[in-house]
C-alpha cells in the first residue's frame, strides 16, 4: 500500500509515475465507480467513465490547483462531470429493449452508493453544508449527491433556470469559503500543538 498522500502521489503522476496512478485507482477506484454508477445506472459504462476520468488525471495531474479542493474533490468532479456527458451523450436516443438476463448481475451486485455517500460526506463537508443558506445547499445536494443537470435542478424546484445556476455557483463559493476557513482553523491548531 503505498504511503504518500494524494497531493503527492498527484505530483508523481505529473511526473508520469505510473506505479503513483495505480496507487491513486486503487485509494479511490471504487468511490469514483459508485458516483459514475449512481448518476448512469449502468456498471458496464460506470467502469468507462472512472477509466476516462483516471486517463484524464494521467494527462492533466499538473494541472490539479490546491486551492480548488483536494484531490479527492478534483477527482470526484471530474468523475462527475465524464458521467454526465456521458449521460448526455444518450440523451435523445432511443432506447432498446434490455436482455433481462444482462440487467439481473447488475441488480444483484451491492449497491455502493452508501459507500459512496459515506466518503463523500466527510465531517467538515456536512458542517460546511449545513452553514449554507438552504436553498443554497439543497441544489448542491440534488447537482452532487443526485447527479442532476442545472435544468432538472430548476424543474424538480420550480425555479429559473438561471436561479438554479445562480444558487449552485453562489453555493459552491460559499461552501469553498467554509472549508478554507476550517482546514485553516485545523491547521492553525495542530501548527499551535492543539
Amino acid at each position: 500500500m503505498d504511503r504518500r498522500d494524494d497531493r503527492e502521489l498527484l505530483q508523481a503522476i505529473a511526473r508520469q509515475d505510473a506505479d503513483a496512478l495505480v496507487a491513486l485507482f486503487d485509494r479511490y477506484n471504487r468511490l469514483a465507480f459508485g458516483l459514475a454508477y449512481r448518476i448512469l445506472g449502468d456498471a458496464f459504462v460506470a467502469e468507462e467513465v472512472v477509466q476516462d476520468a483516471f486517463m484524464s488525471i494521467w494527462r492533466n495531474a499538473a494541472s490539479y490547483n490546491l486551492s480548488r479542493g483536494t484531490v479527492r474533490t478534483w477527482l470526484l468532479s471530474i468523475v462527475r462531470n465524464r458521467a454526465i456527458d456521458q449521460l448526455r451523450g444518450r440523451f435523445g436516443r432511443s432506447q432498446s429493449d434490455i436482455d433481462l438476463d444482462t440487467v439481473a448481475p447488475i441488480l444483484a451486485a451491492p449497491d455502493l452508493w452508501d459507500d459512496v455517500l459515506t466518503e463523500i460526506q466527510a465531517v467538515d463537508v456536512r458542517a460546511a453544508l449545513k452553514g449554507l443558506p438552504e436553498e443554497q445547499r439543497v441544489a448542491i445536494e440534488l447537482a452532487y449527491f443526485e447527479g442532476l443537470t442545472h435544468a432538472e435542478i430548476a424543474e424538480r424546484l420550480g425555479i429559473p433556470l438561471g436561479t438554479a445556476k445562480s444558487r449552485l455557483r453562489l453555493g459552491l463559493q460559499k461552501l469553498h469559503d467554509l472549508l478554507v476557513m476550517t482546514q485553516v482553523r485545523s491547521e492553525s491548531g495542530a501548527s499551535d500543538g492543539t
